[in-house]
């Protein structure tokens, strides 16, 4: 029997549920309410409802894989750990000064975030290393029993200067340490990301203390309420860098965890683009406050070596997830000007837009949608919930009065307002990476993207899209289909000589063992492992690398593919310059399974359509035909203008443009 596997992705509104049933080639779908004082019982509820929906039992799982943004939101929100922070001496106000940059260098009320450890939690510790990781100090028992008595926290952060060349330095104090105060978590910056430059690295090791507590009792919680359910199976948590790890090492290392949502939809979406032969593909995420986009190639997302939470730099691997724009709740205005602006302030989900009838009175994109015949007030949420037209008929015309439209031309205007606004960004994001729109797939899912997608293909010359068929489940669906990956790291800091090359030979070789270790302890049966190899590399002079993958590890090799990632990306390279190893990094990926897509039966025909009705596109009212999801079936072509519905999104197809459905059932538009 194969192995039943569950996605899991906690939302701040919704649980979202995905059951993979190979042996019958059955995919469900489930949403629970999200249960926001303890997550645990929307999980649990929620995998009881998909089992009984199943028809198993829960105990029949033979796999779970959990997305959340928990760690993340305990960020954002500042309701973590009460924290301290050990450092070398000297160093204590290394939170402070960060790298004195301010969020806008042109805004005069700027100010810096702060810091997750207040100064008098901060202990100087006599530690340090020399740049070559050979001990400089070496702290006494007594010094160490001094600094113990200092802190009060639930959790510290040891932090020694240029702890990454020797993190058994480091990780032994911190053993000191907790030996001096048990039941306090202490953890050493090192062995949470051994990487060159201090604030940085300190600012990882501080997250990570600051969430843990929470999330480990999180994690306890949840393993007490699958065990009440009769779960044995094996439970892997959703990681920010697209893969997957074992709950333990979640508890130990839960900021790797912190952008697993987002992460998750790309992870399905560029395994969808391997079963459909997709090479270049963007991702596209609309819901109801922002859309987010990310690149993927061959099959590999795009990762990104630092990000920002919270107004911090986080410097781990994480799948580059870009916010482009506006949500389906963004709030339609005309400001101080007279100029028509949408977002970036939410109508959320109470009161929400007009439509919901929850009390909104400013109109959003939902709204426009609405008034533009994109969406039928009937046929939201599968039926669940009637939208009230005239209601949002009557928010768009106060707005049209203020600029001389009437509403429907103003709901027009307030869509190519937030068409523009994301289609800008998009180009500048693949631009600055050397790429051309037209190259690249679309696939849009969330509850707003397959309805702006075509809009947004049209604005930036995209002339394919593939919409998959549970949209709004799509991020539980990446859990579901999530391999175990974690990325390891060294930083050598050396020229490219014979001699640099000959420890960045040695350190891969380290990770590698790593990497093999820590696939053995998680507990998951995978596949043959796949080590890609990568390193941080610079023109000597340069104060950022470029990370850059490789192949075979010698001189010119490691030179050349240097020269090509910088002309790609700069138009130049400097055959010139000395080159600098900055740090060797290798990720190890244990294959789990396929993606879990059902097929559907064949079509091969125009489908019947289910109605029609009037649409304005392209500045003009036009008569689109109604075709139902659920009934569209492999090989069934038509052409726009048209409208898909399907309970969790609506798809629009606009003239130009024509649909065929493939064997998993997505929607292959192309113009």
């Amino acid at each position: 029997m194969t192995t039943i596997r569950a996605g899991i992705d906690v939302g701040g509104t919704f649980t979202d549920f995905v059951l993979a049933m190979p042996d019958d080639n059955r995919v469900l779908h489930h949403k629970e309410p999200s249960t926001p004082d303890d997550p645990t019982v929307a999980v649990a509820q929620g995998l009881a409802a998909i089992a009984a929906q199943a028809g198993i039992s829960p105990a029949e799982y033979g796999a779970i894989t959990h997305g959340t943004t928990i760690g993340l939101n305990t960020i954002i929100q500042r309701r973590g750990a009460r924290l301290a922070l050990v450092v070398t001496e000297g160093y204590r106000d290394i939170l402070e000064i960060g790298r004195s940059r301010l969020p806008s260098s042109f805004d005069l009320h700027a100010a810096k975030e702060e810091p997750l450890v207040p100064r008098e939690l901060v202990v100087e510790l006599p530690a340090r290393l020399h740049p070559d990781g050979t001990p400089a100090r070496t702290p006494a028992d007594e010094e160490l029993a001094r600094a113990a008595a200092e802190i009060d926290a639930d959790a510290v952060a040891v932090v020694v200067l240029h702890a990454h060349t020797n993190p058994r330095f480091e990780a032994e104090i911190a053993r000191r340490l907790a030996k001096l105060l048990p039941g306090t978590e202490v953890a050493a910056s090192a062995t949470v990301w051994p990487e060159v430059r201090e604030y940085e690295r300190t600012l990882v090791a501080c997250l990570n203390a600051y969430i843990q507590p929470l999330m480990k009792a999180y994690f306890e919680r949840l393993e007490e309420r699958l065990a009440a359910l009769g779960i044995t199976a094996p439970v892997t948590i959703a990681g920010s860098n697209g893969g997957a790890l074992s709950l333990r090492a979640a508890v130990d290392r839960p900021i790797e965890t912190v952008l697993s949502g987002p992460a998750s939809g790309v992870t399905a979406a560029t395994k969808l683009a391997a079963e459909a032969g997709i090479e270049r593909l963007v991702t596209f995420d609309m819901g109801g406050t922002s859309s987010d986009i990310a690149v993927a190639l061959a099959g590999t997302p795009e990762i990104a070596t630092r990000t920002n939470i919270g107004g911090l730099p986080l410097v781990l691997p994480v799948v580059a997830v870009n916010a482009i724009g506006a949500g389906g709740g963004s709030v339609v205005r005309v400001d101080e000007h007279g100029v028509l602006k949408v977002g970036p302030e939410s109508a959320g989900a109470v009161p929400g837009p007009v439509a919901y009838g929850r009390g909104g009175t400013r109109p959003a994109i939902t709204d426009c949608y609405l008034r533009t015949g994109l969406l039928s007030p009937g046929a939201f949420l599968g039926g669940r919930m009637t939208l009230d037209a005239e209601a949002a008929n009557r928010a768009l015309a106060e707005v049209g009065d203020r600029i001389g439209l009437d509403s429907v031309h103003a709901a027009a205007a307030a869509l190519r307002v937030a068409t523009a606004g994301m289609a800008v960004e998009l180009q500048k994001i693949l631009v600055q990476r050397g790429f051309d729109p037209a190259e690249f797939t679309l696939v849009p899912f969330g509850g707003a993207g397959p309805t702006h997608a075509a809009a947004l293909a049209e604005e930036v010359g995209i002339s394919e899209i593939v919409v998959p068929p549970a949209a709004a489940t799509f991020c539980a669906l990446g859990a579901a289909a999530a391999d175990l990956r974690r990325d390891f790291a060294r930083s050598l800091r050396r020229p490219l000589d014979e001699d640099g090359l000959a420890r960045l030979r040695e350190i891969v070789g380290d990770l590698r063992e790593q990497a093999r270790t820590w696939l053995a302890e998680q507990g998951v049966a995978t596949g043959e492992p796949r080590f890609d190899v990568s390193a941080d590399l610079s023109y000597l002079g340069q104060a950022f690398e470029l990370r850059v993958p490789l192949g075979e590890l010698t001189v010119a090799a490691v030179a050349e593919a240097l020269h090509a990632e910088h002309e790609r990306l700069y138009g130049f390279r400097d055959l010139q310059a000395p080159i600098r190893l900055g740090t060797a990094r290798l990720t190890v990926v244990g294959p789990v399974a396929a993606l879990p897509y059902r097929t559907v039966s064949g079509g091969g025909s125009e489908p019947a359509a289910s109605g029609t009705r009037p649409v304005f596109l392209g500045g003009e009212w036009a008569e689109a035909r109604i075709f139902q999801r659920a009934e569209l079936r492999a090989g069934d072509r038509f052409a726009g203008p048209a409208v898909v519905e399907q309970e969790d999104t609506t798809v629009v197809v606009p003239a130009g443009w024509a649909v065929t459905v493939d064997e998993f059932g997505n929607l292959r538009v192309r113009r």
